[in-house]
């Protein structure tokens, strides 16, 4: 009889562990389900802008607004001199004081120096993206060490952060020797506690260079239409969604470079000339219809006369524009922005910028 009493007990003890393991088991299930929602929706935004030195009080005035909002900013103002060294103008000088005096004020951490290869002659003329300067400067190890002690030197001068690259119009042989350049620059820049950022043109042929782990790399998805063609607007979201898609190939953290401002293009020369938003704007004025939003871009374009009675067509991005790049950008799994850059943006444009990276939850 007590043996026959201890079945249902054993019955009753079975059913209670087996009802325990299906709640443990259901538990675990919903943290791990939590944890892997979150990370699929939790995503850590990038906002970077760059400032030039030639329009440094404007790009101040900017930073001044949206200093909150960035999590780093890229001083665009190394040149290089008729001997290959560094060259950092007079106005970037007159610059750094009020620039670093915005980033402490407002906790701006991480400041990039941008060193662009372009050769600046002392008779003020310049060679701008300059081929044969890039084959010089990364041609062998003695070449390449000695142009990262210069780098690194003004790093630590002038007390920036971390390092921009942003050469363009390499030769097509020299990229494997860049790709050498780019890992030695960074493995001595993390020795000194700094980083390095790579800037990619659209011409880059990232798809068969094995660029290295380590630096952030920012494709420029804008000069769609410009200087070297007819109206039209600096990117669309198909051009911006193709390069985003392109940088998967890429390691690490990649950004998207947008562009503010637009062209102005002469009718008569065909020539087109830089212009900001706060003068795209002011143009606007001339026209006799109200400017047009682009759907396909989100651009703005608008025709007026000139005082000599020529035609002129400009295309410029605006805060909407700008909003529909990052979307564009996004879609394609790129949420670190990169935006060309501070100077005399619109009210709408600043905002975008002013908006405090972080996690974005859906």
């Amino acid at each position: 009889m007590k043996i026959a009493e201890s079945h249902p007990r054993r019955r009753v003890a079975v059913l209670s562990t087996v009802i325990a393991a299906i709640m443990l088991y259901l538990f675990i299930q919903d943290v791990f389900g939590a944890v892997k929602k979150q990370e699929e929706t939790e995503i850590i935004t990038e906002r970077s802008a760059w400032l030039a030195d030639w329009r440094w009080e404007a790009g101040t005035n900017d930073l001044e607004v949206v200093a909150g909002g960035l999590t780093s900013l890229q001083v665009f103002a190394a040149y290089f001199d008729e001997s290959d060294s560094l060259l950092l103008t007079d106005k970037f000088r007159e610059a750094m004081p009020r620039i670093k005096q915005l980033a402490e004020q407002n906790e701006l951490n991480d400041l990039y120096l941008t060193v662009v290869n372009d050769i600046k002659y002392p008779n003020d003329t310049d060679s701008q993206k300059n081929t044969s300067l890039v084959t010089r400067l990364v041609a062998d190890w003695e070449s390449r060490s000695r142009h990262i002690d210069e780098i690194i030197a003004a790093l630590e001068t002038f007390g920036f952060t971390g390092a921009e690259l942003d050469y363009e119009k390499i030769a097509e042989e020299d990229w494997p020797k860049f790709a050498q350049f780019i890992h030695e620059l960074d493995y001595r820049l993390q020795k000194k506690g700094k980083s390095l950022r790579v800037v990619l043109e659209p011409r880059a042929p990232i798809e068969r260079i094995k660029l290295p782990k380590g630096p952030a790399y920012v494709m420029m998805a804008y000069n769609l239409y410009g200087g070297h063609s007819g109206p039209g607007p600096k990117a669309d979201a198909a051009f911006i969604r193709k390069h985003a898609t392109r940088m998967k190939k890429v390691p690490g953290n990649s950004y998207i470079a947008l562009s503010s401002g637009g062209f102005d293009w002469h009718s008569g020369t065909g020539k087109a000339v830089g212009i900001t938003e706060k003068q795209a704007s002011e143009l606007a004025t001339r026209s006799e219809s109200t400017p047009e939003r682009d759907k396909a871009s989100g651009s703005l374009h608008f025709e007026y006369n000139d005082s000599d009675n020529v035609k002129h067509t400009v295309w410029y991005a605006d805060g909407t524009t700008l909003s529909q790049w990052i979307d564009a950008a996004k879609a394609k799994g790129i949420q670190n922005i990169a935006i060309w850059r501070l100077d005399e943006l619109g009210s709408e444009s600043l905002e975008q910028l002013r908006i405090q990276p972080g996690y974005k939850i859906e």
